[in-house]
């Protein structure tokens, strides 16, 4: 997410520092708030095949850029980040294959670099490959030309790897600045997975304008890196079972409601044996349900597209 204000200059006493917040014209803080919102979602949506609820599960296979792109480079540092390519992913790919799980891994072009045979193993198991930055920058801490810069050549290495065009992107970090979603446009995005507004896809807006992109929100909720921290001197790490309950419970809302389950992952982070014991868990609580829809989030993005009036871009995209 995005971290840092950008305001314009201090209109009110000629100061050249941003102004703080409380001396913004209104002109100023509607349009840092309605630059980038949520458009025409599908409401209840129906989901193929008679489906009750849609899963859409992903990893941010990350590994070492999690740790390259803080500056933290000593070797002890960078060994956590080895951990999700030598040991998570190894132990997430038969649980996707068990329960017949086709997932989305959003990859960073330098992870893609480190490891092309994981991506090779990835794809060649069905799973869906995206775009996640270059080296897991901030978007926030880059110029325009820098992000678009960095947009192409991420793009680049995700066709070498895989022969595909990207068609979804995660913006590390979550983070977006104003000129992301033009940028995503001009490359052909079809979807983004990176903003909260709704729990439910729904089409981004720039300045009030349809995008044509599909977003399909994440959560912090849904997300496995703030409850189980790299550095437990930053917060509590907490026990995986409660972590279940919570992630069980945001599933039998979203399944209540005939709505999305959407989760985000980490091979480094739930790649631990305790961690694994309870995406077991989930998966089977899951499956126990009737009328789920196990989809990549470019198939939920085609689906939602097609129901709000998007045309999609030609399917050679990044599902199988």
């Amino acid at each position: 997410m995005e971290n840092r204000t950008e305001s314009a200059e201090n209109t009110v006493t000629g100061d050249p520092r941003p102004a703080p917040p409380w001396r913004w014209s209104e002109g100023e803080w509607r349009r840092l708030v309605t630059r980038v919102q949520a458009g025409r979602g599908a409401g209840a949506p129906g989901w193929p095949g008679g489906a009750k609820a849609a899963v859409a599960i992903s990893f941010d296979f990350d590994n070492e850029t999690a740790a390259l792109c803080l500056n933290r480079t000593s070797p002890a540092y960078i060994s956590q980040a080895h951990y999700g390519a030598r040991v998570g992913l190894p132990r997430i790919m038969p649980l996707l294959k068990e329960f017949d799980v086709r997932a989305s891994f959003f990859v960073p072009a330098v992870s893609m670099r480190l490891a092309p045979d994981a991506i090779e193993a990835v794809r060649g198991q069905g799973h869906e490959v995206g775009l996640h930055g270059w080296i897991h920058e901030r978007c926030g801490d880059l110029s325009e030309a820098e992000e678009y810069e960095l947009a192409g050549r991420s793009a680049e290495v995700l066709r070498h790897c895989t022969g595909l065009t990207p068609r979804g992107m995660r913006t590390p970090w979550w983070d977006f600045t104003e000129h992301t979603l033009p940028i995503a446009r001009q490359w052909g995005m079809l979807y983004d997975s990176s903003m909260m507004a709704d729990d439910e896809p729904y089409e981004l807006l720039d300045d009030g304008e349809r995008t044509g992109i599909v977003e399909i929100p994440v959560a912090w909720i849904r997300d496995d890196a703030p409850y189980f921290p790299d550095d437990p001197a930053d917060r509590q790490i907490l026990a995986p079972r409660d972590v279940l309950r919570i992630w069980e419970d945001e599933f039998d809302g979203a399944f209540a409601e005939g709505g999305i389950f959407q989760l985000t992952l980490h091979p480094h982070v739930i790649g631990h044996r305790s961690r694994m014991l309870i995406l077991r868990e989930l998966l089977r609580h899951i499956a126990d349900r009737s009328g789920v829809w196990f989809a990549t989030h470019e198939e939920v993005a085609r689906h939602i597209g097609g129901q709000i009036g998007i045309a999609a871009p030609s399917a050679d995209g990044l599902s199988a």
